[in-house]
């Protein structure tokens, strides 16, 4: 579980096919002693495992299923490409961002990345299919990013970035167009999928 609180970038050295599946190499800097074998870290909001680190070169490596090439943006990554990270919360401590599982609900487009005074707007694509996980003022995750559901028309969802946010994430390195990973509030699709079941029933 995570927060959507993106606590460093790394990043890309690889991205090595091997068969249906492929390995994720990132310069993750002196997060690298962090971790364990076995440990999850959110890699731009998804979920993996440490396979490999080396804290020495503070490098870590994460095996990718199919699955995860096929859900996620991570089969776009190149070398030299940012990639934010957040290790697992930990219990006991204040959290400020929302809960996130770390599992990738789908890939959306940037329709609009650009500069409004100090902060900047993000406009992403909204699939009608999505429609109703987001509400004006809730919580969706960009990337890994906990954000705020500002504007929320039929197609799209508009977040606003402060200078923090702007300059701690990967955010500054995207372009309109990027996809991105997007994970909608976990409350949401609960009652989505309760009031399914329910009307099944009926």
């Amino acid at each position: 579980m995570f927060t959507g609180l993106v606590e460093s970038t790394g990043t890309v050295l690889s991205l090595e096919p091997r068969g249906q599946s492929a390995r994720l190499s990132l310069r993750v800097g002196p997060m690298a002693s962090e971790l364990s074998l076995g440990e999850s870290v959110a890699v731009n909001g998804c979920c993996l495992t440490v396979t490999q680190s080396d804290s020495k070169e503070q490098t870590a490596s994460f095996d990718l299923l199919m699955q995860t090439l096929r859900v996620t943006s991570l089969g776009d990554l190149q070398p030299g490409s940012l990639v934010n990270l957040e290790r697992a919360m930990a219990l006991g401590t204040r959290f400020g961002g929302h809960l996130v599982q770390g599992h990738v609900d789908s890939t959306v487009r940037i329709l609009d990345w650009s500069q409004q005074g100090q902060d900047h707007r993000l406009e992403i694509e909204l699939a009608p299919e999505h429609q109703g996980l987001v509400i004006p003022k809730g919580s969706i995750c960009l990337d890994g990013i906990s954000l705020t559901a500002a504007e929320i028309s039929p197609q799209s969802v508009t977040c606003w970035i402060i200078p923090h946010t702007h300059q701690l994430t990967h955010l500054h390195s995207k372009r309109i167009g990027d996809r991105m990973n997007v994970e909608f509030d976990m409350l949401g699709k609960y009652v989505r999928q309760l009031l399914a079941a329910q009307k099944g029933s009926l």
